[in-house]
């Protein structure tokens, strides 16, 4: 095992990673209910929804799942890097969007345009496959502005952090300013803290959070090994205790969740009405929205992934002597299949996540991270309840804590640059605030392109620059 991970060689044991994959594993836990909540937007598994919401929801569950453990098995096995895959976060909203959307406001049949959907994204993992089979993607990844290559850490850790935040509360929504900070005060003046049950759920996760991610800090300060999942298994036990809520488990949909992944989940890409539907069909917007959105999902999950790997590969020390994360090209390819097989078990986009930057702020180096994470994906397979029981407030610390360590990377931009300094402040803002690790590396590249044209070195723009940032411009312009 050691000579096959590396182990020894990349500075770890077996013990550090173990825990880093536990501490992935629970970090992204929660994709395994979000992503077939996005697929069919939660609101629409109401008791007297249509019961092809709940099918489709069904399905998702188990794809998503499995789509997980291929994508991050091939990481662990081909790549042998700590990091783990699953169903994009926002890409699969904008699925939903895409494809389900159209059919509830035209009053069609919703599990067709779910289908229709299906071939779309594996129309683009095929494509990200030959991107990756053939070097170009990596070319594409080697082609980024150096400036941007370093700030990409430092964006993806306001990312997650503020993912973090959100997630336990302690940014919450403002119809004037957007966001606002948790009002703690006003919690305790109003008595809701203590007199109710709600009151403890609405407010404690923000309080929790906070104290694991002191716990994180004072731990790893002190150089305790495992630092992130001592807070993570503290912080749950205090949850349980102080909101006085017992984890259940809850066994009797699983028959009924694999019956509708055969009927309607892995049969989708496999049926000749959803192809056609997908390139013709009048509410999707036939073949030139087809192709639009075959480019959006290509364009996002790629620019997510490399965002993501020289995120992590960055924080973990994981660079070769030109920026680069090691073995990139297998975790593209990885990346890649994973797509593939997510769209044929009945799926969206599947994409390296972010979330493995907790486990390698954790420790972990090799793919035996990534193989701890795929057994406990296939553990929640039959054992849904799993994933849930550890609380968000739990995990978030983990995100929050590993996000400000990665704003290291700031420190070698060079903020007096106009060339450097715009670019990179537009892509730090426009992480967080898209929630789009893609997106704001595609407004980093414009602007980027931009003052280097209108300042007199346009050649100091790559060919593939260029023609990346035109790629974004028709994107953001022709596609939602």
């Amino acid at each position: 095992m050691d000579k096959f991970f590396k182990i020894s060689e990349r500075g770890s044991n077996v013990r550090t990673e173990i825990i880093a994959g536990l501490t992935t594993f629970f970090a992204m836990a929660y994709i395994v209910v979000t992503n077939p909540n996005q697929i069919v937007s939660f609101n629409h598994l109401a008791p007297d929804a249509d019961p092809a919401f709940q099918q489709i929801w069904n399905a998702v569950y188990v794809a998503s799942i499995l789509a997980a453990i291929i994508g991050t098995l091939l990481m662990a096995l081909y790549a042998k890097m700590p990091f783990a895959q699953a169903c994009g976060m926002g890409l699969n909203s904008f699925f939903f969007v895409s494809f389900i959307l159209p059919e509830i406001i035209s009053g069609g049949d919703v599990i067709k345009g779910y289908h229709a959907g299906l071939v779309i994204i594996l129309v683009s993992g095929i494509v990200f496959l030959l991107f990756s089979v053939t070097g170009l993607r990596v070319k594409v990844a080697k082609a980024l502005p150096d400036c941007l290559k370093k700030a990409i850490p430092a964006g993806i850790g306001l990312f997650i952090a503020f993912l973090g935040f959100q997630n336990v509360g302690i940014i919450q929504t403002n119809q004037y300013t957007l966001v606002q900070f948790v009002d703690i005060h006003g919690a305790l003046k109003a008595g809701a803290f203590f007199a109710d049950v709600e009151g403890v759920k609405a407010f404690m996760p923000a309080i929790l959070a906070f104290l694991g991610l002191l716990v994180i800090a004072i731990l790893e300060k002190h150089n305790v090994k495992g630092g992130v999942l001592i807070s993570i298994a503290g912080i749950s036990v205090l949850y349980y205790l102080l909101s006085g809520t017992t984890p259940t488990f809850d066994m009797s949909q699983i028959g009924q969740t694999f019956k509708d992944f055969g009927s309607i989940g892995i049969t989708g890409v496999f049926q000749a009405d959803a192809w056609k539907r997908a390139f013709t069909g009048s509410e999707l917007g036939g073949i030139f929205s087809a192709i639009m959105l075959i480019v959006t999902f290509c364009l996002v999950d790629m620019f997510d992934t490399i965002g993501t790997l020289y995120g992590t590969a960055s924080q973990a020390n994981m660079l070769d002597k030109n920026g680069d994360p090691i073995n990139v090209n297998q975790c593209m390819t990885s990346d890649s299949v994973a797509t593939v097989a997510g769209a044929v078990c009945g799926t969206s986009t599947c994409t390296t996540f972010v979330e493995s930057a907790a486990g390698v702020g954790a420790g972990g180096r090799t793919g035996l991270t990534s193989l701890v994470v795929a057994i406990c994906f296939a553990v929640c397979l039959f054992l849904s309840p799993v994933a849930s029981l550890v609380p968000t407030c739990a995990t978030a610390p983990a995100l929050i804590y590993v996000g400000v360590l990665m704003l290291q990377g700031l420190k070698n931009v060079n903020f007096d640059d106009m060339d450097q300094m715009l670019p990179v402040s537009i892509m730090l803002i426009g992480m967080p605030v898209s929630g789009s690790i893609g997106h704001a590396i595609g407004l980093g590249l414009i602007s980027y392109t931009v003052v280097k044209v209108f300042s007199g070195k346009a050649k100091d723009v790559s060919v593939l620059t260029y023609v990346i940032s035109l790629l974004f411009l028709i994107k953001f312009f022709a596609v939602v």
